[in-house]
């Protein structure tokens, strides 16, 4: 009976940026599903740099998940997002909190015109033709505060949920177990099961060592804070 149960254990896919959130999610869905019932998607969109994608497999490998790489960059080349290596916009120095009083209801700068839809979308194919049963991405409540991310709002990932469910012959769910959590709850829950934060990276730009003064960097010091931990990734 046992041994029957596993065979059919679902699978999960795991949308992983290498970042802090997705690397939590993806630390929880193997805790959940096992290693072998796990596949992580990285997806390259034309940002400024690899180390993103870099960090993605450092964690795969970390955990011994299948991990799978995706390139939409063609899709976002009319995007002038300051995250997109082809953009002239430089990538601001301030918090989201500081960003948003200047965008009068608009996203933040760094945002990708619903780059987690087509994210989502794409995934979801794939998850398919991989036989998964679910999608996590690591959005979370920080992110959709004030409209910064609007891709990252609960309203988004249930709507987004609802669409996958439909066109997938309701086989194929979405969850972002995070949504109504902020990323200081995050990073606890993360330490909780021993998350390899010191493989992620966060930081939008390359080089060796984040800047410490963008909206992302900020974001995450203040998680790591919060929770009266030194960051492992800025530990030398």
């Amino acid at each position: 009976m046992k041994q029957k149960r596993e065979k059919n254990r679902m699978k999960a896919m795991v949308l992983s940026s290498g970042g802090v959130d997705s690397t939590t999610c993806l630390g929880m869905a193997v805790e959940k599903y096992g290693k072998e019932n796990v596949i992580s998607l990285s997806i390259s969109y034309g940002q400024k740099h690899e180390k993103e994608i870099l960090a993605a497999r450092e964690v795969a490998a970390f955990y011994g998940v299948e991990h799978l790489e995706l390139d939409l960059m063609k899709i976002f080349a009319y995007s002038d997002s300051s995250l997109l290596k082809h953009s002239l916009e430089e990538i601001t120095e301030e918090s989201y909190a500081e960003q948003l009083e200047k965008r009068d209801g608009k996203p933040v700068t760094t945002y990708v015109p619903f780059r987690n839809g087509l994210f989502l979308s794409s995934a979801a194919s794939i998850a398919l033709s991989k036989e998964c049963g679910v999608i996590y991405y690591g959005a979370h409540a920080d992110d959709a505060a004030g409209n910064a991310y609007p891709d990252c709002s609960e309203e988004f990932q249930k709507a987004m949920d609802e669409a996958i469910y439909l066109g997938s012959g309701k086989q194929l769910r979405v969850e972002a177990p995070f949504v109504g959590l902020t990323k200081a709850e995050v990073v606890k829950k993360g330490l909780e099961i021993k998350v390899p934060y010191e493989l992620t990276w966060s930081f939008y730009e390359g080089g060796e060592k984040p800047c410490g003064v963008c909206g992302t960097c900020r974001d995450r010091a203040e998680a790591f804070r919060k929770n009266g931990v030194e960051d492992p990734g800025l530990k030398e």
